[in-house]
C-alpha cells in the first residue's frame, strides 16, 4: 500500500488537448489542514488542475494522488476522498435544498439515516435550515453557492477542492464564505482553492502557486512571495494630476522603477531603501511638485504577479472575466 504525508501530491503532471498544453509539468503538494491558493488567470491551467485531482480529466502524464489514492489507478478511492465545489452551483434546482444533499450523502455511499443526519448538520452551518424545504430554483445566488459548498462537504471529505468558489458573488456572501473556509481549515480540512481574487488568497492560503501558461512559475507564503520582490512601495499622490509626468521625472533614479497612472495625480516607487521616502519628497519640494499624501508599503500580490508576469494581475483578471 502506498504510504502518503500529503493529502495532496502532484508531480510533473501535464495536460494536453490536441496542439494545446493546459498543464506542463506542474509539482505541487498541500500539506493536512492548509489552504493552498493557486492564482493566475483564465487558461493558465487551474480549472484542468482541479479537474485532474477529482479524476475528472486524465493527465497525459505526471502522477496526481489525494490522501495515498493515484487518480488514476484508484479513482473510486480518490473521488470518496474528496469534495469538490466549482464556479458555479452544481445542485439540482428541482429538488429542496435538504434532498440535494440527502441525494449526495447517498452517492457517498452513507445509509439513508446517516445522509438525512449529515444533510441536517450542514444546513444548519451553512445557515440554510430555514430553506432547508424550498426548491433550489427559489435560492439567490449566494444561497445556492452556500448549498453547493455545503454539497461537497456532507461526506466529511479530507480535501476540498474548490475552483473559484466566490466567483460572482456579492461581498457579504463571499465574507461569509472566506469565515466557513477558515473553519473547516481550522478542523483539519486541506484545501486547494483556485482564485482570480488576489485579496481571496492573500487573505485565506497559507500557501500561494502562481500558475501562468501551464507552469508553476512561483511557491510560497504570501509573506515569502511579497519579499521575493525586494523592493517596498512609494504611492505619492499629487495635488495636481498635470505635474504626474514631472514628478515622475524628478524620481526616476530614486527607485527601481516610477509608474504612473495617466487618470489621476498618483505614482508608484518602487524602494529598496527606507530613507527613499524623504528623499523623494526634497526632490518633488525642489521641483516645486506638491504632495498631496505619500505612504511606503509592502508589496501587495499584485505587485507579486506583476513582477513574475510582467503583467498586472488586476488588468488580467478583468480582461479574461
Amino acid at each position: 500500500m502506498h504510504t502518503y504525508t500529503d493529502p495532496v501530491l502532484v508531480e510533473d503532471l501535464a495536460v494536453a488537448y490536441g496542439k494545446v498544453t493546459a498543464l506542463n509539468g506542474v509539482n505541487l503538494r498541500i500539506g493536512a489542514g492548509t489552504v493552498l491558493g493557486v492564482l493566475g488567470p483564465n487558461g493558465a491551467g487551474k480549472t484542468t488542475l482541479v479537474r485532474v485531482l477529482s479524476t475528472l480529466q486524465r493527465p497525459s502524464r505526471g502522477t496526481a494522488r489525494v490522501m495515498g489514492h493515484d487518480v488514476v489507478a484508484d479513482p473510486l478511492s480518490a473521488r470518496l476522498s474528496i469534495g469538490l465545489a466549482g464556479q458555479y452551483a452544481a445542485v439540482d434546482q428541482e429538488l429542496t435544498g435538504r434532498e440535494n444533499l440527502e441525494m449526495v450523502g447517498r452517492l457517498y455511499r452513507l445509509p439513508r439515516a446517516e445522509a438525512r443526519r449529515r444533510a441536517g448538520d450542514v444546513l444548519e452551518r451553512f445557515d440554510l435550515t430555514g430553506a432547508a424545504d424550498r426548491r433550489v430554483g427559489t435560492y439567490s445566488g449566494g444561497m445556492r453557492r452556500r448549498l453547493d459548498l455545503a454539497a461537497s462537504l456532507t461526506g466529511r471529505p479530507p480535501v476540498l477542492l474548490l475552483d473559484e468558489p466566490t466567483t460572482g458573488l456579492d461581498p457579504r456572501a463571499r465574507l461569509e464564505l472566506w469565515t466557513i473556509i477558515d473553519e473547516l481549515r481550522a478542523e483539519g480540512t486541506t484545501v486547494l482553492l483556485t482564485t482570480q481574487y488576489l485579496e481571496e488568497a492573500d487573505r485565506l492560503a497559507q500557501r500561494i502557486a502562481v500558475v501562468d501558461a501551464g507552469r508553476v512559475i512561483a511557491e510560497g507564503t504570501p509573506e515569502q512571495l511579497k519579499a521575493g520582490i525586494g523592493t517596498d512601495i512609494l504611492h505619492i499622490r499629487l495635488h495636481d494630476p498635470a505635474r504626474v509626468e514631472d514628478a515622475a521625472t524628478l524620481l526616476a533614479d530614486v527607485g527601481a522603477a516610477v509608474t504612473t497612472d495617466p487618470h489621476s495625480a498618483d505614482l508608484t516607487v518602487r524602494v529598496t531603501r527606507p530613507e527613499a521616502s524623504a528623499e523623494a519628497l526634497r526632490r518633488l519640494d525642489r521641483g516645486g511638485v506638491t504632495v498631496a499624501t505619500i505612504q511606503l508599503t509592502r508589496p501587495s500580490l499584485d505587485d507579486v504577479f506583476l513582477s513574475l508576469t510582467g503583467r498586472a494581475a488586476t488588468t488580467v483578471l478583468e480582461e479574461t472575466r
